[in-house]
């Protein structure tokens, strides 16, 4: 019950704008509860959604899809988060900072509440790495055949990156 009660008083300080935890106010908290609740529901609608259509995740994952899914995931991750491409959806929520190079951009988060959290969660692959891995997993109970080529796409386009990298290095480019 301690546990509990004291995830309970944080809760309550958040919302008082307790200030113990980042006295510097540097951390968007608030944001970051909303986005941990936007997860979460999101999780929870995944789930919903499987049960309703007599879907149910597999007694474990083949090692293959763990594979060929973690590549698609840094791909599609690197895709939403940094690439020149995608820039028109993160602008919203980011301000260009400056070219990184190999189709890549350098952002941040811009603004205040929302839009500040999204720029966050944007500029982070790390971050984004979860929802996708999340979307991955859940497609590979809703939609397998689907869920797969598109992850053998992105899978593909990661390896031919790598090589990309590794000519142009060899050339000396």
């Amino acid at each position: 019950m301690t546990l509990l009660s004291d995830l309970l008083d944080g809760v309550t300080a958040l919302h008082r704008g307790d200030s113990a935890y980042d006295p510097d106010d540097q951390v968007h908290l608030t944001g970051f509860a909303g986005s941990l609740t936007a997860y979460g529901t999101a999780v929870a609608s995944l789930v919903a959604v499987a049960r309703a259509g007599g879907h149910e995740a597999p007694e474990r994952y083949a090692l293959s899809d763990l594979a060929v899914g973690g590549l698609a995931t840094h791909k599609l991750t690197r895709l939403l988060s940094r690439s020149s491409v995608a820039s028109p959806l993160r602008a919203p929520f980011t301000r260009f900072e400056e070219a990184a190079g190999s189709g890549e951009h350098v952002e941040a988060p811009r603004g205040h509440g929302v839009r500040h959290t999204v720029g966050e969660l944007l500029t982070c692959p790390f971050c984004l790495g979860v929802w996708v891995a999340t979307g991955y997993v859940a497609g590979l109970t809703l939609a397998p055949r689907a869920t797969r080529a598109a992850a053998a796409v992105l899978s593909v386009t990661a390896t031919s990156d790598v090589l990309q990298h590794a000519y142009a290095r060899l050339r000396g480019d």
